[in-house]
C-alpha cells in the first residue's frame, strides 16, 4: 500500500484553468470487496465483472447468468464472488432508462466498470446491507487514482446500481467523464434543453472502466 501520488493529481488540476470553480473530489474514496475476493484483489487488482469473465473460461450458461440480471449473487467456478443486482430488477430499470437503452445494456455498462463510494454515509448503508457476509473495506487515495486513470474515470450523480423507489432517469450520459465534470459540472449529463444539476451537487460514485491491476498502489487502509 502506498497511495502517495496525490501530487500528480494536484499538478494536473493546476494545469486546468477551470478547476478552482469546481468542488474537488474528496481525498478518499471507498470500495467494499467480498472477503472471498480479497486474495485475488491483492494478486490481480480490482477487476470489473466483465474482466473477470474474460480472464477465465466459463460455460455459456454461467457467462449468460452473470451478464443477465443477477437476482442473487453468483459464486464462479474460479472462486470469484459476483454480487447480486437485486436493487435493479429489469422491469423497474426499464422504466427509468432513456435513449433506447435496454436493461441488459445497462447491466453491461455497469459490469464493465469498477465502482467506488464517495459519500461515507452511502458507504455505511451499503456495508450494512452486506452485513450477512464478511467484507473487506478498502480506503483509496482518490487523487492518486484519478491522476493515473483519468482517461477512463467517471463520476455519477446518484447510485447507478439502484432502480427502486422512484429511481432517477439514466442513460449513457449518467457516467460523466471526470475531465468533463471538472470543466463543466453536470452539463453533459443533462438532456438537451433541460437544466443541468447544480455544480454543488456532489457525485455519488467514482467509476473506472475496465480494471485497476495496481489498485494496491492506491490503498491507504484495509478494514476487515
Amino acid at each position: 500500500m502506498k497511495g502517495s501520488g496525490s501530487g500528480d493529481y494536484t499538478q494536473w488540476l493546476a494545469a486546468c484553468p477551470y478547476w478552482q470553480i469546481m468542488r474537488p473530489l474528496p481525498a478518499q474514496v471507498f470500495h467494499i470487496a467480498d472477503a472471498v475476493n480479497w486474495p485475488s484483489i491483492e494478486r490481480d487488482g480490482l477487476l470489473s465483472t466483465d474482466a473477470i469473465l474474460r480472464r477465465s473460461r466459463f460455460s455459456p450458461e454461467i457467462e449468460s447468468a452473470v451478464r443477465a440480471h443477477r437476482p442473487k449473487a453468483i459464486l464462479l467456478p474460479n472462486g470469484a464472488y459476483v454480487r447480486d443486482q437485486a436493487p435493479m430488477p429489469p422491469n423497474a430499470l426499464a422504466a427509468c432508462l432513456e435513449d433506447g437503452l435496454s436493461p441488459r445494456e445497462w447491466y453491461g455498462l455497469l459490469n464493465a466498470c469498477v465502482f467506488f463510494w464517495i459519500d461515507p454515509e452511502r458507504l455505511e448503508r451499503h456495508r450494512h446491507a452486506l452485513r450477512g457476509r464478511a467484507q473487506v473495506l478498502l480506503t483509496i487515495d482518490a487523487l492518486a487514482l484519478v491522476a493515473a486513470y483519468r482517461d477512463i474515470a467517471f463520476v455519477t450523480p446518484f447510485n447507478v446500481g439502484n432502480a427502486r423507489r422512484k429511481p432517477a432517469r439514466r442513460s449513457l450520459r449518467t457516467l460523466v467523464p471526470i475531465d468533463q465534470w471538472l470543466a463543466n459540472g453536470w452539463a453533459s449529463e443533462a438532456v438537451d434543453g433541460s437544466r443541468p444539476r447544480s455544480r454543488q451537487h456532489s457525485p455519488s460514485e467514482l467509476a473506472v472502466r475496465g480494471s485497476i491491476p495496481d489498485i494496491m498502489s492506491y490503498v491507504t487502509k484495509v478494514t476487515v
